[in-house]
């Protein structure tokens, strides 16, 4: 097994969500990079993905990636997915790496391009409940299919150390609180508040359904992530420190860049 002080990371390549802050690039959109007892994952490669990696200080190498996961085909979490399977393959000469995502990605308008397909090693359809092996220590279960206009899945990873759960956009509906319970929760929370009028539509969390979560689950460390033009309005670093003191728990915001090392959630 390798070191976890040098491995086990969380690498927010993007922090935006939602459609105004990601075509104006009010945050950059590029997914995030865990890093879990040396294999090395990608998680929704946005708009940007590509450049942000390499823009990195220190650079995250594409060709070091073994996974690809996909939580929905919507383009601020799908976008960069073909020129990542090309970087990651090294042009499709090094057939390697394998894709994880909805059956409606590659289905229904696909977002994956058919010729890329042949580059990577493998594709696997996610499903509700469903259970993937990444390498002989790490692996990810979806738990349960999101309320979100196109199929899509939450996380959750199983490290020999840590456990981490990944709420990506959706709608609140109580079955979230059945099955995110890792010690460090990653959440996307596109709204500040919503008014009732909005909340029939809206097919995303806000701060009022961050907080009854995390009262409810009680993570070691809960990182908001994924802000749309409300929460940067709001200064997502000030409602985060002001949630921990609200809670008595430990939340933080991500930023675009932020490096978060999993021994952090022991402090």
């Amino acid at each position: 097994m390798k070191n976890t002080t040098e491995t086990d990371f969380i690498k927010f390549l993007g922090t935006a969500g939602a459609r105004i802050v990601v075509s104006k690039q009010l945050r950059a959109s590029g997914g995030m990079w865990f890093s879990l007892d040396g294999f090395n994952v990608l998680v929704d490669p946005g708009p940007g993905c590509l450049v942000r990696c390499i823009s990195s200080r220190p650079k995250m190498d594409p060709m070091k990636l073994d996974a690809i996961i996909l939580t929905h085909r919507h383009l601020d979490h799908a976008a960069d997915v073909n020129v990542m399977i090309e970087a990651m393959t090294e042009g499709g000469y090094k057939k390697r790496g394998v894709l994880y995502t909805p059956e409606d990605a590659l289905t229904e308008d696909p977002v994956v391009f058919k010729y890329v397909r042949d580059y990577i090693a493998g594709i696997e359809i996610m499903k509700e409940g469903g259970m993937y092996s990444l390498s002989d220590t790490v692996s990810f279960k979806t738990p349960l299919r999101h309320q979100h206009p196109s199929e899509t899945y939450g996380i959750n990873f199983f490290t020999p150390k840590y456990t981490i759960s990944v709420i990506v956009d959706t709608r609140y509906f109580p079955d979230l609180l059945k099955y995110y319970k890792g010690d460090v929760l990653v959440v996307n929370v596109v709204r500040y508040t919503v008014d009732k009028d909005t909340q029939k539509w809206l097919y995303h969390l806000s701060i009022r359904d961050v907080k009854e979560i995390v009262m409810s689950l009680k993570p070691r460390v809960t990182i908001l992530n994924h802000f749309g033009m409300t929460m940067v309005k709001a200064h997502p670093h000030v409602i985060a420190d002001e949630l921990s003191k609200e809670t008595g728990l430990k939340i933080i915001a991500a930023s675009d860049g932020m490096k978060f090392n999993l021994l952090d959630i022991k402090s």
